[in-house]
C-alpha cells in the first residue's frame, strides 16, 4: 500500500507554497496582522478562483469533488505561510455540514462562515458572514454578530457570538462532532507547517549567523535543538497525516487521530518555536522577526478546543475502553 501523496497532490502543494510565499511574505502578514480587518478581503475571492476553498465540495455543488487529502496540503501550507484569512474556519468548520445551495455560494467566494463548538467563542467572527451554532439538538446558521475579544494572535482572531439572534436550521447537532475532528486534523497540519517554517528559518540562521569565527550551527547548543526539532516536527508530520488520511476515508479511528495528532503537533509547533527564538537570541525576540507571530498561531492551535491535556484524555479513555 502507498501512503505517499500522489503528484497530482505534490503539484497542488508546489503551486500553494509559491503562490503563498509570493502573496504573504512575513512584511505582508505583519502589515495584515497590524490592520484593523486582520486580513485582505480580496483574497477569499482569489481562493475561490483558485478553487482551494471548493475542493472537497461535490461538483454538483460547483466544487472539485475531491477530498481531505487535498485540503490536508492547503492547510499545511497556509499554516507555513501564516495565512491571515478565514479558510481554516470556513472550509475545516463550517462548509461541509451545509446544504448544497449554501455550499455554492461559499465555492464561488460570495460567503464565508465560521461555527462554535462551545457555543460561545468563534474564530474569525468579525470577517464571516454567518456561524453554525448548536440549538435544541439542531444545527442552526446564524448572523455573525457578538464582540470581539483581544487576543494574542491578530492573525486569526476570535469573538464571543451574540445569543439569542434569529437563526435557519441547515441539520443536527451531530455534525459538531465531525465538524471537531476535522477542526483537529486542520489544526494540527497547520501546526506541523508552522514548526516547519520555523525550523526553516532557524538553520537558516545557524548557518549564516556566526561566533568566534564558526557557524553557530557547529555548537551543540544550538546544534541540539536543531535535530530535535527535525525530528519532533517530523512525528508531527507523520500523525497529522494518519488523522488526514481518518478524516479522508471516514475511518473509525478520524477521531482518536485528530486528537492525537492536534495535542502533539502543537505542542511541536510551540516548542520549536521556542527553541527558534532561543537560537536566533535578541534577533528572535523583536517585533520585526516574524517568529513571534509563529509562536502566536501556535499558541492559539494549541489552545483551541481545549490544551492538549484534554485531547490526551480523551485518547486514553479510547484505548482503556
Amino acid at each position: 500500500m502507498d501512503f505517499s501523496f500522489t503528484e497530482e497532490q505534490e503539484q497542488l502543494r508546489r503551486e500553494a507554497r509559491t503562490l503563498l510565499a509570493d502573496r504573504y511574505p512575513p512584511e505582508r502578514v505583519a502589515e495584515l496582522a497590524d490592520s484593523a480587518e486582520g486580513w485582505d478581503p480580496a483574497s477569499w475571492g482569489e481562493l475561490a478562483g483558485l478553487g482551494w476553498i471548493g475542493v472537497s465540495v461535490p461538483e454538483e455543488a460547483g466544487g472539485a469533488g475531491l477530498g481531505f487529502l487535498e485540503e490536508a496540503v492547503l492547510f499545511e501550507e497556509l499554516g507555513r505561510a501564516l495565512y491571515p484569512g478565514p479558510y481554516f474556519s470556513t472550509v475545516a468548520l463550517a462548509l461541509p455540514e451545509l446544504p448544497a445551495e449554501l455550499q455554492r455560494d461559499v465555492v464561488e467566494g460570495k460567503t464565508r462562515w465560521s461555527a462554535s463548538l462551545d457555543g460561545s467563542l468563534v474564530p474569525d467572527l468579525a470577517i464571516v458572514d454567518r456561524v453554525l451554532v448548536a440549538r435544541d439538538g439542531k444545527l442552526v446558521a446564524v448572523p455573525a454578530e457578538g464582540e470581539a475579544l483581544e487576543t494574542m494572535d491578530s492573525t486569526r482572531r476570535l469573538g464571543r457570538i451574540a445569543h439569542g439572534a434569529e437563526g435557519e436550521e441547515v441539520g443536527d447537532a451531530s455534525a459538531f462532532e465531525r465538524m471537531r475532528v476535522r477542526a483537529f486534523a486542520a489544526l494540527a497540519l497547520e501546526a506541523v507547517g508552522i514548526a516547519q517554517r520555523a525550523l526553516e528559518l532557524t538553520v537558516e540562521h545557524a548557518k549564516t549567523r556566526e561566533q568566534f569565527g564558526k557557524p553557530i550551527g557547529i555548537y551543540q547548543a544550538v546544534s541540539h535543538r536543531l535535530s530535535d526539532s527535525y525530528a519532533m516536527t517530523e512525528l508531527a508530520r507523520s500523525l497529522s497525516y494518519w488523522a488526514a488520511w481518518c478524516v479522508a476515508e471516514q475511518d473509525d479511528e478520524a477521531r482518536v487521530a485528530a486528537a492525537a495528532a492536534k495535542s502533539y503537533a502543537s505542542d511541536v509547533a510551540v516548542t520549536v518555536c521556542e527553541y527558534a527564538i532561543q537560537v536566533h537570541g535578541g534577533t528572535g525576540f523583536t517585533w520585526e522577526h516574524p517568529l513571534h507571530r509563529y509562536y502566536k498561531r501556535a499558541q492559539w492551535i494549541q489552545s483551541y478546543g481545549g490544551y492538549p491535556a484534554v485531547q490526551r484524555a480523551e485518547i486514553a479513555a479510547a484505548i482503556l475502553g
